[in-house]
Formats: C-alpha cells, sequence, structure tokens
C-alpha cells in the first residue's frame, strides 16, 4: 500500500478489531429488532460440515425473510462449533440460535436428508408452539439434495463408454508432464475449444457431467495424444473412439435437464420455492420419456424409485409447496388439478384406478389445499392484526415464463392458464433482483477456545451483512464511522456476550 500512496496510514488491527465488533453489535441489535418480530416469518436453512484439516465440526444458520416492504432478505444469524453430527447436539444448537435471536415464528427449516437431520426436527418442533399442523409440514426438504439422489441412483450403473472415458481423463490428469502433452496434441489437432479436461468429485455426479462436456469438447485431441504416449492406450486398455462420443453426447443430453435443475433451485439470490411443483413434475416428464430408450432404460427404473419415494406421493410433499404454487399468479387452481392429476396418474401404475377416480381425487386434494391455505392466511391476519381488506393489490402483466421446463410450458399453451392481468405484488417480490451470500471456501481458522469461537461468528456474520449482494433491512446513511474515539477500549468477548443480554431484555 506504501509503494501504491505513501501517504496513506492503514489503521492498526486492534482498531480494525474494535470497528468489526462495533459494527457487528450495531447491526445485530438492528437485525434482532425485525427476526424477533411476531409478524417476521421465518425460514432457516442450516449447513453443516467437518473441517478436513482440523476435524472440527461446524454448524451455519442462515435465516431467510420478508420485511414489511416485501424484499426478501437472508442473513447468517449463527456459525457454531458442534460437538457431534448427531440429532440432540444439532437440534440443541439450532434452538439455541432461536431463543437468542427472539425468535416467534419460524415457519419451515431446510436440512440434509440424512436421518439424524430428521431426528433433529423432531425435537425441535415439540419445542417450537403453535407452528402449523404441530410440525407436520415444517421440514421442506432440500429439492437439489434430492436431485443428486436421483442422478447418483443412475449413475450407480457403470456404463462401458462413460467408465472408458473416466479412466482416460484420470490418466491424462494424473501428471503435469501429461497435461502438457495433451494441450499439445489439442493443438495438434487443431482443436479450438478453450476449455480443458476436468477433474471428477465422487461425491459430486455434476463433476462427472463437467468431465464429460469437457472431454467432449476435445474429443479429436486424444487420438492425437495416444500417438505421442505409447503407455495411454496400454494402461487405459481403448482410446476413445467416436462410438464412445456419440454415446456420450446422449449422456449429456440425458443429464442437461438435471444440471439445470440443480443449479437453479440451488440458487438462494432469489425466491424459487413457488416453481418447486413444476420443477418435479418436470423431471418425472423427463425419467417417463427416457424410461423406453434403449440407451437409458438400464438407469431410469432406478432413477424413478428414488423419485418416488420424495416426489411419488403428494401426501409426502408439504402443503408449503402447494401454497406457493397457487400463489404464483402463473398458476391457480386449475394447473394444481394438472399437478395431482399427473401425479396421481404416474402413481397408478397398475391401473387400479379408473380416470374418473383420478379426476376426483385430484379435484378433492385441490380443494383441501385452498381451504388450509385460506386457514393459514386467517391465522397470519390475525397473527398480524391485519384484515385482508387492508391488503391492496396492484395487477401488473406477468411474464417470464419458464421455456426450459416442459411440464409447465405444455400447461401454458393448453389455454387453461391465468391471463396476462393476474399478477399482484408477490410477482413483483418473485422478480426482485438477485441476493445472496456464499461462504466461500469455508476454511476457518484454527480456534482454540469458546470466546475466539463467538469472535468467529461475529466476522462471519458482519462479512455476510456487509455484502454488496445483501439488501439492506434499514437506512445506512446513519453508519459513517463507528468508532470515532480511538482510545474506546472494547473487549470483544464481553461486547458479544453483553449483546445477548441486551437483545433478549429489548425484546421482552
Amino acid at each position: 500500500m506504501n509503494a501504491l500512496n505513501g501517504r496513506v496510514k492503514l489503521p492498526s488491527r486492534h482498531k480494525i478489531s474494535r470497528d468489526v465488533v462495533s459494527f457487528y453489535l450495531m447491526e445485530r441489535q438492528k437485525l434482532y429488532k425485525h427476526l424477533s418480530n411476531p409478524k417476521t416469518a421465518i425460514h432457516l436453512t442450516t449447513d453443516t460440515w467437518t473441517s478436513s484439516c482440523q476435524k472440527i465440526n461446524y454448524m451455519v444458520v442462515t435465516a431467510h425473510f420478508i420485511t414489511e416492504d416485501f424484499v426478501m432478505h437472508k442473513r447468517v444469524v449463527n456459525f457454531r462449533e458442534v460437538d457431534t453430527h448427531k440429532a440432540e447436539d444439532m437440534a440443541r444448537e439450532l434452538l439455541i440460535c432461536i431463543n437468542e435471536w427472539g425468535m416467534k415464528n419460524v415457519m419451515t427449516m431446510t436440512v440434509d436428508n440424512a436421518k439424524t437431520n430428521d431426528a433433529a426436527i423432531n425435537i425441535i418442533v415439540k419445542e417450537l408452539p403453535g407452528i402449523y399442523e404441530n410440525g407436520k409440514h415444517f421440514h421442506i426438504r432440500c429439492m437439489a439434495h434430492i436431485i443428486n439422489l436421483v442422478v447418483k441412483m443412475g449413475l450407480k450403473h457403470e456404463v462401458y463408454h462413460v467408465k472408458n472415458l473416466q479412466d482416460a481423463v484420470k490418466y491424462i490428469r494424473a501428471s503435469p508432464q501429461r497435461i502438457k502433452t495433451f494441450k499439445q496434441a489439442m493443438k495438434d489437432a487443431a482443436v479450438e475449444s478453450q476449455r480443458f479436461l476436468c477433474g471428477e468429485t465422487p461425491t459430486r455426479w455434476n463433476s462427472t457431467f463437467e468431465l464429460l462436456r469437457s472431454a467432449y469438447d476435445v474429443k479429436d485431441a486424444f487420438l492425437e495424444y495416444s500417438h505421442q504416449d505409447p503407455m495411454f492406450q496400454k494402461t487405459v486398455g481403448r482410446v476413445p473412439s467416436h462410438s464412445d462420443f456419440e454415446m456420450i453426447k446422449k449422456m449429456m443430453e440425458f443429464l442437461e435437464k438435471f444440471k439445470k435443475k440443480t443449479e437453479k433451485v440451488s440458487c438462494s439470490t432469489k425466491p424459487i420455492f413457488h416453481t418447486y411443483t413444476r420443477e418435479i413434475l418436470d423431471i418425472e416428464q423427463h425419467l417417463r420419456k427416457h424410461e423406453t430408450n434403449p440407451d437409458f432404460m438400464f438407469m431410469v427404473p432406478d432413477m424413478k424409485d428414488k423419485y418416488d419415494k420424495y416426489w411419488g406421493d403428494y401426501d409426502t410433499i408439504s402443503d408449503y409447496v402447494f401454497f406457493a404454487t397457487l400463489l404464483d399468479p402463473q398458476c391457480n387452481s386449475k394447473f394444481m388439478k394438472v399437478v395431482f392429476t399427473q401425479m396421481l396418474k404416474a402413481k397408478n401404475k397398475d391401473k387400479k384406478m379408473s380416470a374418473d377416480e383420478i379426476e376426483s381425487k385430484a379435484r378433492a386434494k385441490v380443494i383441501d389445499i385452498e381451504c388450509k391455505l385460506d386457514k393459514f392466511f386467517k391465522t397470519y391476519l390475525e397473527r398480524s392484526n391485519m384484515t385482508s381488506s387492508s391488503q391492496q393489490e396492484t395487477r401488473e402483466e406477468v411474464v417470464n415464463f419458464d421455456d426450459e421446463n416442459e411440464f409447465f410450458g405444455s400447461y401454458m399453451t393448453s389455454g387453461s392458464f391465468p391471463s396476462t392481468s393476474s399478477g399482484s405484488q408477490l410477482q413483483r417480490y418473485l422478480n426482485e433482483d438477485p441476493i445472496g451470500f456464499d461462504k466461500g471456501s469455508g476454511k476457518i481458522m484454527r480456534c482454540g477456545s469458546r470466546s475466539l469461537l463467538e469472535w468467529q461468528e461475529a466476522l462471519i456474520c458482519t462479512q455476510d451483512w456487509l455484502r454488496k449482494s445483501s439488501l439492506p433491512i434499514y437506512d445506512y446513511d446513519e453508519v459513517h464511522d463507528v468508532l470515532a474515539d480511538d482510545d474506546l477500549a472494547i473487549d470483544i468477548v464481553d461486547a458479544i456476550h453483553n449483546l445477548k443480554l441486551t437483545g433478549k431484555r429489548s425484546g421482552n
């Protein structure tokens, strides 16, 4: 910095530490007012992992909520070390987080589909009074995780062409010299692609997709490489050929749907929950279309079984999913009837139900969901001390239909969808600019005491709250100089503890 401008004087690390803690204290107090408000419905998401180098279990909790101006916000509210990944330890830390922030209206929570997390959810719902249907729909399962399970069920079947290419890529990436030789082979084969061979992570199926795509883009270089490296063919057994890449192309086209769905539902920067129903039905339609394809019929049955475990029966899907679909201005009761009819048809493999029975059950389910939504909305009005007549709805045009969703596209072109004038304030909310948080590499400094762990939590939360992508829930103009007095002594740990006590008192 001195080389760029010698007049710049950087603050000391003690000054920066005091500033960070003061800012954290100030921000936490303001955020506490929103999260402790009974009108604020909160959705919590958790992420747990074990540091590979430290062998320490960490858990981060993120709160998603909407302010009175109908803007979605997302804030990291907890970063803690947990003793184990057992249900009791997870539930205890989550309940501590909920109590420390004074949350009175935790509506839903998303965790991984591990059995220990299901057990933790069961413990938590018993401690949260007044939640919808006694917590039956409290756990919203992660759609991206379920898609991952579905695809992995298909990829567990070893495809000869794919295995051959995986071995070839693994061999080439095993040494710098082979990588250098392959890059030369790309030039000699006049490969125009700027991509290079991607590695593969065993636990991530999308890394397999990236491996296939990157290899396909440079397919002409493999034969040239075999001429420059005599050991290549001897080691892998066979040089990837034209027939291999023909099958690879088909496999990529089949997996492309799942990749796009994963990317879409993994988006944490804008609301996508209202699209949940149409996305899962589009996946079902995609599987059904390929179940008779000779190239994939050995994969699809297992994938369909895993799909049916989570999404095959509408009774296993949270009511909140259907509530969100009904509230989407692009959908209506007719669309929900189409959804339930399709689910019943897919489930009716043995043809025990007639077409009339399916239609009757679908209609009854729509009525049931509408009644539950009406009851849920009245509860919301009572909690918020509002009446439905006080809500003013603004009509505006509904746009941005999803062209990639075949299931929803067929419905939209059928003439059964609502007119484009049926938009509302909700539509503006659904089309808000992206916001979000990414914890980055996840690498954490070594900590040896509880006080330092709390200091880490302050740093993690402050980093999230300061990100430009996080919309402010207050006016930043009042934040000019968090510490004007350099001599002001602030003990970091005491300040954080004092804040928790102050927050609890102010929330009463």
